[in-house]
């Protein structure tokens, strides 16, 4: 099944899609809850609530479209280094703190992003020049979780998810390498581009799902989720073996190479810019870049 979370005359409102039909059914959601995007359906399935009536069905081409979760309710979880030729594009850039362990990490690298940078689809990726020129784009399938816990098996961990959708996450280069640490270069407004679509767990072959990022319609990033160093389940039990999930929480899993900072010299995004990612069986994620 597919979803999105959408504006409706003036509302927002998560609905049902069919992509191929061009209609989306939305759900009979209370306001409180259809602002949370699909995290409220993830809470609901999580409680063994029955999933909400839908009401007519609409164009979908008359709803804009917003981020499947418009304001996680917890900083969005990211994993560094996790395909390896991407591993050592960044251990050759000079911009990675962690290279001196060696360029494919021994185990899940995770920093985190904080909610209000995310952005919907269409929305601006915004560059400050007086904070960064160095902006790159990072294409990322993003896991929901479904039903949360602590200390989840890795056996166990795809029963703990409710779905996926796409991430781009927008990372300040010099940030990231002045600081360390990468909240901050990760963390800036907009950089979180989230959509456009959402799809429940059955709906997705993690063991082969494309993934690929376009910039001005030039081929950047390929490959493909079963080139993952870590897996979902690694990274779901990696995180929850201190960390209690909650129902909602996003987990971005890592970029494949072809990123900004892979070339020489690095290419970065700048104001004109158009970012498209697109993974399959979720669709395709478009940015436009501007100056902040």
């Amino acid at each position: 099944m597919m979803y999105a979370t959408v504006r409706l005359d003036g509302s927002v409102v998560v609905a049902r899609v069919d992509r191929d039909a061009g209609l989306a059914w939305p759900l009979a959601l209370d306001p409180g809850e259809a602002a949370l995007g699909v995290a409220a359906l993830a809470r609901r399935a999580a409680e063994g609530q029955a999933a909400p009536a839908e009401r007519d069905a609409v164009p979908l081409a008359s709803l804009a479209l917003l981020a499947p979760v418009p304001r996680p309710a917890r900083n969005i979880f990211c994993v560094g280094k996790n395909y390896h030729e991407h591993a050592e594009e960044f251990a050759r850039s000079g911009f990675d703190s962690s290279a001196a362990a060696g360029a494919v990490p021994k185990a899940p690298i995770i920093f985190s992003k904080v909610p209000e940078s995310v952005i919907g689809p269409g929305e601006t990726i915004r560059i400050n020049a007086s904070v960064s020129m160095a902006v790159d784009y990072e294409a990322e399938l993003a896991v929901i979780i479904g039903r949360g816990g602590r200390g989840i098996s890795r056996d166990r961990a795809l029963d703990h998810v409710w779905g996926y959708t796409i991430v781009n996450d927008v990372t300040a280069r010099d940030l990231q390498g002045r600081h360390s640490q990468w909240l901050i270069g990760k963390s800036q407004d907009t950089f979180c581009p989230m959509g456009p679509f959402a799809v429940t767990a059955d709906s997705l072959d993690l063991a082969d799902t494309a993934i690929t990022c376009e910039v001005n319609g030039e081929p950047r990033q390929a490959s493909n989720t079963k080139l993952l160093i870590f897996d979902v389940p690694t990274l779901i039990a990696t995180l929850s073996a201190g960390i209690t999930l909650m129902p909602g929480d996003v987990i971005a899993t890592g970029t494949p190479a072809g990123v900004g900072i892979g070339f020489d010299p690095p290419r970065y995004l700048k104001p004109g810019d158009v970012v498209r990612v697109t993974v399959g069986g979720i669709g395709t994620l478009e940015n436009p870049v501007g100056a902040a």
